[in-house]
């Protein structure tokens, strides 16, 4: 736990795209009177070269550049790497940086299936201290923290049913790049790459999951997965909600309601949201109780979800030496509610929790080796042995 009780953290970042240098170095920044940004990795001489310029404006941050994770991890020791790359080399980025003695932020999704993530639990418990946390910072805006609050505390009433949506569209452009819309590199369609953000916030404000139906399409473009998903689902608590994965759609939308006994709360958004992004409807029997309404529409302040919202708990959570919120079983839930999206959709068949183990075949692959839906290549392998 030594990086808990460093007075300041050193950080790097592996990969120098857009998301890292549009989303982690302005977190970065925000939280520089406790964070150093000491160390980049990229492939790329010349992104790595436009990262470190763009890093050292306001003279914040004095970045040394690396080609690769190994040299860096050997001559920085950081304390805290954050992951920005493809999915399929999240993983072995992670696994490398927890054994080297750092803490993870990664992008979504933290590795591209069930058998990967407990690899990774695996090297945390060998590693006796850092952990793995993955980008979900949906969670993190005061608008989500304070409905988590509300429905845990009782004061919406009972939950009953629920719509996670995330509508939105994505052209041929799109998946030219070479790594996107295969198994092997991007872990699925929009259940991976996009929806995986509402749902997991979905999972957040409700809780466990039992059961998943599914259904998934591979209606206009030319892919290995999806590009759109449905599931209905039924919770722990008895609330049972229906669920939309597109990138077919040209209204885009980000939206999660869940309707309780008391009340309706709603988030209509699309990348982020604030707290005027969440609405409360009181039902007829307690329109007349403004206090009780008054309760539901005021968060102590406006946090927008972020990058840096999130940051700023994982930093928390180092100070104190604890495990950090998405890591661990609670972010595992979400990688399982996926895998189990994708077997419901491809098997017909409803999926319980706890259902994909060692030995099932989608808790090593996401597309389980289905004919259908398998590369080409995973089904030969399948039929030679």
């Amino acid at each position: 736990m030594a990086a808990a009780a460093t007075a300041r953290i050193r950080a790097a970042v592996v990969g120098t795209g857009a998301i890292v240098t549009g989303s982690h170095l302005p977190a970065l920044r925000d939280h520089s009177d406790r964070v150093d940004l000491v160390a980049a990795v990229d492939v790329a001489a010349d992104r790595l070269d436009a990262f470190r310029a763009t890093a050292a404006e306001g003279g914040i941050f004095a970045v040394t550049g690396y080609p690769d994770v190994a040299a860096m991890l050997e001559a920085e020791r950081p304390d805290l790497v954050l992951i920005g790359t493809p999915p399929s080399l999240h993983r072995e980025q992670t696994v490398a940086a927890l054994k080297a003695g750092a803490w993870v932020l990664c992008e979504k999704p933290l590795c591209l299936t069930l058998a990967e993530y407990d690899e990774i639990a695996e090297a945390e418990q060998e590693a006796g201290g850092p952990y793995a946390s993955v980008v979900f910072q949906h969670r993190y805006g005061s608008g989500a923290v304070h409905a988590r609050e509300l429905l845990a505390e009782g004061a919406l009433g009972q939950p009953l049913v629920a719509h996670c949506q995330t509508t939105w569209h994505r052209d041929t452009a799109y998946y030219a790049v070479p790594w996107r819309g295969r198994w092997e590199t991007e872990g699925g369609g929009p259940s991976m790459g996009h929806g995986i953000h509402q749902m997991d916030l979905l999972l957040h404000l409700l809780g466990d999951w039992t059961e998943i139906r599914g259904m998934a399409g591979r209606l206009i473009h030319e892919v290995e997965s999806e590009d759109v998903s449905t599931a209905l689902v039924r919770f722990a608590n008895g609330a049972m909600a229906t669920v939309v994965n597109s990138v077919l759609s040209p209204d885009e939308v980000s939206r999660i309601r869940i309707d309780c006994a008391d009340a309706t709360v709603e988030l209509t958004h699309l990348y982020g949201h604030r707290n005027d992004d969440w609405v409360y409807t009181p039902a007829p029997h307690v329109r007349d109780e403004p206090d009780r309404q008054q309760r539901w529409r005021t968060p102590a302040a406006d946090l927008p979800s972020s990058h840096g919202a999130q940051l700023s708990v994982l930093l928390d959570a180092m100070r104190e030496g604890v495990r950090p919120p998405g890591s661990g079983q609670d972010a595992r839930r979400t990688l399982e509610f996926i895998a189990a999206l994708y077997k419901a959709a491809f098997t017909g068949q409803p999926v319980r929790a706890g259902e994909i183990v060692p030995g099932d075949p989608y808790y090593d692959a996401m597309h389980g080796n289905h004919p259908e839906w398998a590369p080409k290549a995973a089904t030969a392998t399948t039929k030679e042995s």
